[in-house]
Formats: structure tokens, C-alpha cells, sequence
């Protein structure tokens, strides 16, 4: 588990990159077009510079799964780091569903974007509970 969900991650982390090569569309085909416009007005390589830091926190993300997983040597807080991570994508996961069930309003793109977090968290949440299982 925790190895697919290092390899989703730095699968996204690449796609962050190689999008940047056709930066408006993806901006736009994953829904954050006019943010990235705003900050754009701000100065021009702000929204490359925003999804080079977040490629980052996806490729980092994905190490520590890997590393979790025993495929590298170990990373520094492991434990820590595979259930804050489980947290974070749960939490973005539920917190946009419910977001939108709030507002009614919902696009299919941000469903889709939801249902992977939370898939994603829940490799790193039952990878981690079945890595670091307590055997009496």
C-alpha cells in the first residue's frame, strides 16, 4: 500500500512539472486557472513557482512512503510523517466533498481530485497501520 501510494505521489509530483510546459490549460483543466491568474497579476512566475513548490511536497511525499515501504534508507520521523500525511489527504479529501455538499455546488474535476485523496490517504493510513501493527 504504501509503495502505490509513493508511486501516485511522485507520478503527480512529475505531472505538476511536465504540466508547467502547458501551464494555462492545466491550470484551468484542474481548477485553479483563475487563482493562477491572480497570481500572475502579482508577478508573472508565481503560479510556476507555486506548482514547482508543491511538485516538491508531492515528490517528498512520495519518498517517505517509499522509504516507509523499506525500497531506500530510512527517512527522519517516519512514523510521524506517513499518518500526517494519511491526515492531510483525508482531511483535503472530506473537507472538499463536504465543502461542496455545503455550497451544492461541485464539479466533476474536483470530485475526481477528492476521491484520489482519499484514496491516497488511505494507502498511507492502512499502510502505515499494517507496517507499524502492534503484535501482542
Amino acid at each position: 500500500m504504501l509503495k502505490l501510494g509513493g508511486i501516485l505521489n511522485i507520478i503527480i509530483a512529475i505531472a505538476h512539472i511536465l504540466g508547467l510546459f502547458w501551464a494555462k490549460q492545466m491550470f484551468y483543466a484542474t481548477g485553479v486557472g483563475k487563482d493562477m491568474e491572480e497570481l500572475a497579476n502579482i508577478n508573472n512566475s508565481l503560479p510556476y513557482l507555486l506548482t514547482i513548490f508543491v511538485a516538491i511536497i508531492f515528490f517528498i511525499f512520495g519518498l517517505y512512503a517509499l522509504s516507509a515501504n523499506g525500497n531506500f534508507r530510512k527517512l527522519p520521523y517516519l512514523k510521524l510523517g506517513i499518518y500526517s500525511i494519511a491526515g492531510i489527504y483525508i482531511f483535503r479529501g472530506i473537507g472538499e466533498m463536504l465543502f461542496h455538499t455545503i455550497t451544492e455546488i461541485s464539479k466533476t474535476s474536483e470530485t475526481i481530485q477528492s476521491l484520489i485523496a482519499l484514496l491516497i490517504g488511505a494507502l498511507y493510513l492502512f499502510g502505515g497501520l499494517k507496517k507499524w501493527r502492534t503484535k501482542n
